[in-house]
């Protein structure tokens, strides 16, 4: 009988001396680097300097990876009270997406409104880029063996027509599980292309709408996905996430439909970098 442990994919990508480097850090920091390149290619377009956006990436990212790792330690408090050394160990996972969005955006407000570059404009831009960067990190989550879903059957999995290795990398605890952050990967990945489909044409998204609607993609998508998955931060008997879900989902909508009513917020492709 083969054993399906000894088939479960080898978290560390290679050393480096006593360093360790885990693909879970060489996954997201690629799809970050290729949400850069694109977002600085669009930007250009839309009058926002690569330079602007190099910059805006030097403070966004650490604060993003800070509030994704707040986030989570906080709802998982019990825990880390308890083991404190734990709290800095980012590379074995437990970082939270909702937790580096707030983070981000806080940053590109004040980073915008610091350099007179549109606010709405900026998060038109970056938000399709972002929305691949979480399609191509969930794949680091795949490499931990982690946000997975309840457990299912091996038939259920091949049923699906996944290949052999992500079907032994479901094998987890004892038995066959959802490929929860295959369904997210995937879903995110079809928002990028249809948001990037679509933004170009004329008279479509005013300005902040291309932001809005990958606001509403994504968390309408990350409210059924989180409802499969085994490891939900908490807040009481309530999915922290699919709550997050349903506010931004309903806010964004609320965004479009309030913003639509002025008629001095001009179209996305206008591009100016005036306010």
């Amino acid at each position: 009988m083969v054993n399906l442990l000894s088939l479960a994919l080898n978290p560390i990508a290679f050393n480096l001396g006593p360093i360790e480097v885990h693909w879970y850090g060489i996954i997201i920091a690629s799809g970050v680097l290729l949400a850069v390149y694109l977002a600085t290619r669009e930007g250009n377009k839309r009058g926002i300097k690569s330079d602007d956006i190099y910059d805006m990436i030097l403070w966004a990212l650490p604060a993003a990876l800070i509030c994704a790792r707040l986030y989570y330690v906080v709802f998982q408090w019990s825990y880390y009270k308890d083991n404190p050394g734990e709290i800095i160990k980012i590379w074995d996972g437990g970082i939270a997406i909702y937790g580096s969005l707030i983070g981000a955006m806080i940053v590109v407000i004040l980073f915008c409104r610091h350099r007179f570059i549109p606010v709405w404009l900026m998060l038109d831009v970056a938000a399709p880029t972002v929305l691949l960067a979480q399609s191509i990190g969930r794949w680091g989550n795949f490499m931990n063996q982690e946000a997975f879903g309840q457990a299912t059957s091996l038939s259920f999995l091949q049923g699906l027509h996944l290949p052999p290795f992500i079907i032994h990398q479901m094998f987890i605890s004892g038995a066959y599980r959802q490929p929860t952050f295959l369904y997210e990967s995937l879903w995110s990945l079809l928002g990028f292309l249809v948001i990037i489909s679509l933004r170009h044409n004329p008279h479509w998204f005013k300005r902040g709408e291309v932001f809005l609607t990958y606001v509403m993609w994504y968390s309408f998508g990350r409210f059924f996905v989180e409802g499969m998955r085994t490891d939900s931060l908490m807040l009481g008997a309530l999915r922290v996430s699919q709550i997050l879900s349903i506010v931004l989902f309903v806010g964004a909508i609320c965004l479009v439909v309030y913003r639509r009513r002025n008629p001095y917020n001009p179209w996305y492709l206008e591009g100016s970098k005036l306010k």
